[in-house]
């Protein structure tokens, strides 16, 4: 009899503990509960020290925080039929705990399922420079249509990151060589931009040396200056033109033709 005493003592302090834990829940600040009144929403609870009829109430844990889920890499096909591989990172959190667990079995799942086939379907719209070039544009499009689509979930898509686009060797060399093309043709482009603003510069001067002369004279002299202040033996000296016209001999007037039928000739 007092083995069995014992043992009932044991079990019913047993039994006190665990009806106890089940009664009285504590719930993080980032926690709620979700309380169900026999099998019917009844509540949202917490955070902090919250009570839960056993066999009564039920209660499911909600976390509030926000959740980073890495979205496995898609095989997409671009709107220019080059086929890519895409992963990126999804943030969203729970802003609704009673949608979150009502309207959808397991919102963890859901989201990463849609995440994955609204990127296939959004990225397919779009040639494979705007992919690489236009990440911002494309994850904030990602987010909105992400965002519309959960939000009877109860569920937040706060941000969208595309992480990395994985292209075959093939179409790595071609995107390599459409850029050197692309910028040999600016080179070209500057190159050719200088040379006609340096001709309108040498225009504009040369105009302006012919209005006036004076100023060939003083260029003159600069130019002898910049050449004697470097370390050259030989110095060629350049003299304008007007000064090899006064070397040369002065040329003699050529006397007129006598007409065949002048008055003098004829006397």
């Amino acid at each position: 009899m007092i083995i069995d005493f014992m043992y009932f003592q044991i079990v019913f302090v047993v039994l006190l503990v665990m009806l106890f834990s089940s009664t009285f829940r504590i719930l993080r600040e980032y926690e709620r509960g979700v309380i169900f009144l026999l099998g019917r929403f009844y509540k949202i609870k917490g955070p902090g020290l919250i009570l839960v009829i056993p066999f009564v109430q039920q209660m499911v844990r909600v976390d509030l925080r926000i959740v980073t889920m890495d979205i496995p890499s898609q095989d997409i096909i671009s709107k220019d039929n080059v086929t890519v591989k895409v992963n990126a990172v999804l943030y969203f959190k729970v802003a609704d705990p009673q949608r979150a667990i009502i309207n959808i079995e397991n919102y963890l799942e859901a989201t990463s399922q849609l995440a994955q086939t609204t990127m296939r379907s959004v990225l397919g719209q779009h040639e494979l420079d705007e992919i690489l070039s236009a990440r911002d544009a494309l994850n904030t499009d990602l987010q909105r249509i992400l965002d519309q689509t959960t939000d009877s979930w109860g569920i937040k898509v706060t941000a969208v990151e595309i992480k990395h686009v994985d292209l075959d060797e093939s179409m790595v060399r071609a995107i390599a060589r459409q850029a050197e093309a692309e910028r040999s043709r600016r080179a070209k482009v500057i190159h050719a931009t200088g040379e006609l603003e340096a001709s309108k510069q040498l225009l504009e001067a040369a105009r302006m040396l012919g209005q006036q002369p004076e100023a060939i004279q003083l260029r003159y002299l600069q130019t002898l200056t910049e050449i004697t202040s470097e370390n050259s033996k030989i110095i060629v000296f350049p003299l304008p033109l007007e000064f090899g016209k006064m070397l040369q001999p002065p040329t003699q007037p050529t006397p007129p033709i006598a007409d065949a039928h002048s008055p003098s000739e004829l006397t």
